[in-house]
């Protein structure tokens, strides 16, 4: 008797950056919390993130969003994140996906013109703007929890590359700042290859003895991203732009400028009096993608001064599926992925 079981999917991108949202075949998750679920997930049932994100399914430069219920009475929903390198607590592109991909398909009604949607995350809510025209989605501009610098001018010797420096910076995950112009990158697309090679060889040297705890979350493992800062322009109508890059750790250089790395620069930058509540700057990856992000109000997490940060992007809707997973095949490693499945 074959063991099959089918999941729906949404597939989406916003800046270029896949994500494959998961809408219907997984059982209730136990716990509670959205956090709690994805904790679940991960130490029972990580089948689920390797199955989508691997062939011959999926692609680990993609990411994956499992749709559950939110535990918090003002959200409308609750998404898991699910990455190359784990599962991160909060992520712009994802959530911009998410929340484009709730409404245009009805899971929460669409309202013509600005339209507000609360969606919880594992980091905590996700307030969303929805700018809906005609009914799609036009823009969604997405704030989650504030960014706080957690240490500033570390560096590490890197083996072939020397000593590099450093910020350490919480944005829904922990990301090493590092200024391009240093190591000689100007972020463009003909050096993907070579800022992967450098961000594994940093996260690889890095990792040991770096912070993994956060003052409410507790341990958020190790370090996952690395954040490409380059030069920033002002352009003569006033506007601040700066090329970006993300490294995913492992191998994975983002198609977007990614929305926690562009909220990590803010928070960044508006530490040390460059950027005011209000002032926005908008982040280009190698691949000339653009998010725009916007310094919101002071805050705190722990002991440390957090900003508020809204990133604006848009994401499209790429497919509509339905797959079949068979639980007899090889290529599907089964041994916490069939409880999970909905018979």
């Amino acid at each position: 008797m074959h063991r099959e079981r089918e999941l729906e999917l949404i597939d989406t991108q916003s800046g270029g950056d896949v994500s494959r949202i998961v809408t219907a075949g997984i059982e209730s998750l136990p716990r509670r919390s959205v956090l709690e679920k994805a904790r679940y997930l991960q130490h029972e049932g990580d089948g689920l993130r390797r199955l989508l994100l691997s062939e011959p399914y999926g692609d680990p430069a993609m990411s994956v969003d499992l749709i559950v219920e939110a535990s918090h009475p003002q959200a409308q929903a609750g998404y898991i994140i699910m990455e190359a390198m784990g599962y991160p607590m909060y992520s712009g592109s994802n959530t911009i996906c998410v929340a484009t991909a709730l409404l245009q398909s009805g899971m929460i009604p669409m309202t013509p013109g600005l339209q507000e949607v609360v969606l919880e995350s594992p980091a905590g809510l996700a307030r969303v703007t929805a700018r809906n025209v005609g009914g799609r989605v036009a823009s969604i501009t997405t704030q989650g929890e504030p960014a706080y610098v957690a240490e500033r001018g570390l560096s590490v010797e890197v083996p072939d590359y020397g000593r590099v420096t450093f910020d350490l910076v919480w944005s829904g995950a922990y990301f090493a700042m590092i200024r391009a112009a240093d190591h000689d990158f100007e972020l463009t697309a003909d050096e993907q290859i070579a800022l992967a090679a450098f961000g594994d060889a940093f996260v690889r040297t890095a990792r040991p003895g770096l912070r993994q705890e956060h003052p409410s979350l507790g341990d958020v493992g190790p370090l996952p991203f690395v954040h490409f800062m380059g030069r920033v322009r002002t352009l003569e109508n006033g506007k601040v732009e700066s090329r970006s890059a993300t490294y995913v750790h492992p191998g994975v250089i983002c198609r977007s400028p990614t929305g926690t790395g562009t909220s990590a620069r803010l928070a960044l930058m508006a530490g040390v009096g460059d950027l005011a509540p209000g002032d926005t700057l908008e982040t280009i990856s190698p691949r000339g993608n653009r998010f725009l992000g916007t310094v919101g109000s002071e805050a705190t997490v722990g002991d440390f001064p957090a900003w508020h940060s809204t990133i604006t992007g848009r994401a499209r809707l790429m497919a509509r599926s339905r797959i079949t997973v068979d639980l007899d095949d090889p290529l599907v490693d089964s041994s916490d992925l069939e409880k999970l499945l909905t018979p």
